[in-house]
């Protein structure tokens, strides 16, 4: 009996390593929130690794919204061989394909954005076999002015960055002035030695 389970276990792991391959997901990559101010354009960033090759043919990418407070989802985008933007509803002209399969890139970009777009966007993409996995979700909040948390942090970088180089650039003055004032008196003082030898 022991000597059947050692010959059955090898292959039994095999089957399980080949099951556990076959069933690997797709990892997908959203920024979980979006600000975007009204009548701008944002990009819906959806950015994918799959466990087997990427090609235009296999991979699908469908978008879909969820409006605030709703359960209901509708498609709005869809992407096949070639994009297929909305041709009816509230998003036709504004949906434009963004992404770059071969690249792992499915993104889309909304153009003139609308209070109405305030909402969950959903990114799934499959590449056969390889279809398991999560979807991806962005919160868009489209608002009259970019907050003030934004333009904060964009003054911070900024400030901080244009602080750095002032810092560097004083650095660099002050170890120039000195090594001049060294290299004066370092001539200085050969010159008194010089006149010392002559006298």
């Amino acid at each position: 009996m022991s000597r059947v389970w050692i010959d059955l276990f090898p292959a039994l792991c095999a089957l399980v390593l080949t099951g556990v391959q076959q069933v690997e997901g797709m990892e997908l990559h959203t920024s979980s929130e979006l600000e975007a101010v009204n009548g701008t354009d944002v990009r819906l960033k959806c950015t994918f690794k799959s466990t087997h090759p990427l090609s235009e043919e296999r991979v699908s990418v469908s978008w879909s919204f969820r409006p605030l407070g709703k359960t209901t989802e509708e498609s709005i985008f869809h992407y096949q061989k070639s994009a297929f933007p909305p041709d009816t509803g509230m998003f036709k002209g504004h949906a434009v394909w963004s992404g770059n399969i071969l690249k792992g890139d499915a993104s889309i970009m909304l153009k003139n954005v609308q209070f109405i777009f305030n909402g969950t966007y959903s990114c799934q993409v499959k590449n056969p076999p390889d279809i398991q996995g999560f979807v991806g979700e962005i919160s868009l909040r489209v608002v009259e002015k970019v907050s003030f948390s934004e333009i904060g942090i964009l003054a911070i970088a900024v400030g901080g960055s244009i602080g750095v180089v002032l810092l560097i650039l004083i650095i660099y003055i002050v170890v120039r002035v000195f090594r001049r004032q060294d290299d004066d008196m370092v001539v200085e003082m050969e010159n008194h030695k010089s006149m010392d030898q002559v006298l």
